[in-house]
C-alpha cells in the first residue's frame, strides 16, 4: 500500500528525481520523460472519463481498468531492472494486461465498419478526448523505445506490448463511441484546395 504524507520533500529542487530503485536521475532522463509521458497519457484519459461515463458505461470501465494499468506501467519504467536485489518484487506490466486490451480491442472493433479513409481526430467530446490520450501514448512508446534501444536501460517486453496496444485501443474506442453518436468524422483528400 502507497502512503503519501508529504507531498513536497523538497528533494528534486536541484532538478533531480529517485527512481525506484533509489538511484537519483536528472528531470530530463529518458526514463523520467518515459514515465511522466505515460502520466500524461493517464490525465488525458481521465479527461477523456468525464463523458464517457454517459456515452458508453463500457468503455468507461475499460478506461479505469487501463488507468489502473498505467500506474502499473509507471511503477514498472520508474523502477529499471538492473538485476540488483532492491529488497523487494517490483512491480511490472505482465501478458495478461496485454491479452485484455487486446480482447477489448477486439470486442469494440467487431461492431465497426471497415475504413474507407482516415479519421480525424474529432467527433464526440469523448472521442476526441481519446484521440488525443492516443497521440500522447503513442509520445510516450517513442520514449520507451528510444530508453530500449539503450543496452544499458531495460524495458520489459511486455510494457512495450501494452503501449503498442494501448493506441490501437484508444483509437477503437473512439470510433466505437463516435459510432453511437453517427459515425466518424473522416479525412477528404484535397478537400480545401
Amino acid at each position: 500500500m502507497v502512503v503519501l504524507n508529504r507531498i513536497y520533500t523538497r528533494t528534486g529542487d536541484e532538478g533531480s528525481t529517485a527512481l525506484g530503485s533509489g538511484e537519483r536521475r536528472p528531470k530530463f532522463d529518458l526514463r523520467v520523460a518515459a514515465y511522466g509521458t505515460v502520466d500524461e497519457t493517464n490525465a488525458a484519459i481521465g479527461l477523456a472519463r468525464l463523458t464517457a461515463r454517459s456515452e458508453s458505461p463500457v468503455i468507461d470501465d475499460m478506461l479505469l481498468a487501463i488507468q489502473n494499468d498505467l500506474f502499473d506501467l509507471g511503477a514498472d519504467l520508474c523502477t529499471p531492472d538492473t538485476g540488483k536485489d532492491l529488497g523487494y518484487e517490483p512491480l511490472r506490466i505482465v501478458e495478461s494486461q496485454v491479452n485484455r486490451l487486446e480482447e477489448e480491442i477486439d470486442q469494440l472493433n467487431a461492431d465497426l465498419e471497415p475504413l474507407k479513409s482516415f479519421v480525424l481526430p474529432s467527433g464526440t467530446p469523448t472521442a476526441a478526448a481519446l484521440h488525443l490520450a492516443r497521440t500522447i501514448s503513442r509520445r510516450a512508446e517513442r520514449l520507451m523505445v528510444e530508453l530500449a534501444a539503450n543496452e544499458q536501460e531495460k524495458v520489459g517486453e511486455p510494457a512495450l506490448k501494452y503501449i503498442n496496444r494501448l493506441s490501437d485501443f484508444l483509437f477503437v474506442a473512439s470510433r466505437a463511441v463516435n459510432q453511437i453518436a453517427g459515425g466518424d468524422v473522416l479525412w477528404t483528400p484535397g478537400k480545401n484546395r
